[in-house]
């Protein structure tokens, strides 16, 4: 019996799929390694809320590891190390290969934008001796969620005369911070009666900002007078200046360890700053790669990657084409012998809601990166659904350098959905599939992901670059 039963085990071994605690296959090492990492990744989110600043930041990294601005038409030879940036809001970095460019390029792409909301363009407004903003918000959020939670206000203003003003409330442990109000529980019986989806609406998320009236004004509107003039002394702004300023208000959360084991990590915006970061710092640290790589942190993902520095813009396109050219190639035949990761979260199974997905075909919280072929809803509408060939040959890199990793969906069938900017890039004709981390919570003011997890994205792009 004990021969038949060891005879199982091996053949379970051989022909099963094992699904392994990342924790059970990896040394103290990786552990210590893992936990460096994500002190970096740590700071990243706290200094890079929105995509100007993650900008700002990915450009100071990408300066310090030797990088240079790139313009069209400079010379490039292997080993050069360049950069673009597109409007502040969107960076391109790349290293160019000894193999020649017509073997295509290892892209990685991730996106720097969050859900979080933006203010109006006359948001400014009194009522009843208190001053709020107006707010539309951006991407997919569950409106709810951003009430009576304390928000910091990150953006820049250009004021009348073309001046560019940056502004970063609420941050500073002596900022003060803002806030959605909500009904108290009391007065709340009609409200709790509505759908989950309806109990806050979207012309409700208006931010306290004061109370305070002028001093010297005794009409109505003096509170709204008393922001403005309070503005002004600080910014040097109007009030009309508001129409040509980008301002988001997001949670002025800080970073930190989830559990008494510290293996997770809670922040504002891990989608999809968790796969941005390790994309970038694969690339800051990428040296003498075979075929060139290229990095792209966009923006507007969470709002369907239009725009001058989405996605479904050229930007991406110019910029392979500037290589190109330098290097003696075309922008189709380098595109059409490239591959790319399409690095974007998956969304992690909860056993507190374990009805919305499938056991089988879910990611997982300590199971590594996840691979995901596709994408998509309504019968993968909006998915470019990788080949089995490409699937393949990523699975094989990340068993051969001993990245672990899994496979993962959004969600059962019909239950819902959702895309990256996968298809944009496929669209190109590259081969492209969706690596990323699972996250908890995904698109709440505060998402958790593991910190052995993202320190596998980071060795997956690592592995991708040089393979």
């Amino acid at each position: 019996m004990a021969g038949k039963k060891d005879a199982a085990k091996a053949l379970k071994e051989k022909l099963l799929m094992q699904r392994k605690n990342v924790y059970n296959l990896v040394s103290e090492k990786d552990i210590k390694a893992c936990d460096k990492f994500c002190e970096g990744y740590k700071d990243f989110m706290n200094k890079a809320k929105i995509e100007r600043e993650a900008v700002i930041y990915s450009i100071d990294l990408l300066k310090k590891k030797g990088f240079v601005e790139y313009k069209t038409g400079m010379a490039l030879k292997a080993g050069d190390k360049i950069f673009r940036n597109n409007r502040g809001k969107a960076v391109l970095a790349a290293v160019i290969g000894t193999a020649p460019i017509s073997e295509g390029v290892r892209l990685c792409a991730a996106h720097i934008d969050s859900p979080r909301l933006d203010l109006k363009q006359n948001p400014l407004y009194e009522d009843t001796e208190l001053a709020l903003f107006k707010t539309h918000y951006y991407g997919g959020i569950k409106k709810y969620q951003w009430t009576t939670i304390p928000l910091a206000l990150h953006g820049v203003i250009i004021r009348a005369d073309g001046t560019s003003i940056p502004v970063n409330i609420g941050e500073d442990e002596n900022d003060p911070v803002f806030c959605v109000t909500d009904l108290l529980p009391h007065l709340a019986a009609a409200q709790m009666q509505k759908p989950l989806s309806k109990g806050i609406t979207g012309e409700q998320l208006n931010i306290l900002i004061g109370s305070r009236p002028f001093k010297d004004d005794e009409e109505s509107g003096s509170v709204k007078l008393n922001i403005i003039n309070i503005l002004h002394e600080k910014y040097g702004i109007t009030e009309a200046d508001f129409i040509s300023s980008e301002l988001e208000a997001v949670p002025a959360f800080k970073a930190k360890d989830i559990g008494f084991d510290r293996s997770m990590i809670g922040a504002y915006g891990h989608d999809d700053k968790v796969c941005a970061y390790p994309a970038l710092v694969a690339t800051a640290e990428c040296k003498k790669p075979k075929h060139t790589v290229v990095t792209i942190l966009t923006d507007k993902e969470e709002t369907g990657s239009d725009g001058n520095t989405g996605l479904r813009s050229s930007y991406l396109e110019y910029f392979v084409a500037d290589i190109a050219e330098a290097l003696g190639s075309d922008a189709r035949t380098v595109l059409s012998a490239s591959e790319c990761l399409s690095a974007d979260v998956n969304a992690a199974y909860d056993p507190t809601f374990p009805e919305v997905n499938e056991r089988n075909n879910s990611a997982y919280i300590n199971r590594g990166v996840v691979v995901t072929k596709y994408t998509g809803a309504r019968g993968k509408a909006g998915t470019s659904d990788a080949s089995a060939e490409f699937t393949g040959r990523i699975r094989r890199l990340m068993d051969a350098k001993k990245v672990v990793w899994q496979t993962g969906e959004l969600g059962k069938v019909d239950e819902g959905g959702g895309g990256t900017v996968a298809a944009y890039i496929a669209n190109l004709n590259v081969d492209t599939i969706d690596l990323g981390v699972p996250v908890l919570s995904m698109h709440a003011p505060y998402e958790i992901v593991s910190k052995m997890d993202t320190y596998m994205a980071y060795r997956a792009f690592e592995v991708f670059m040089a393979d």
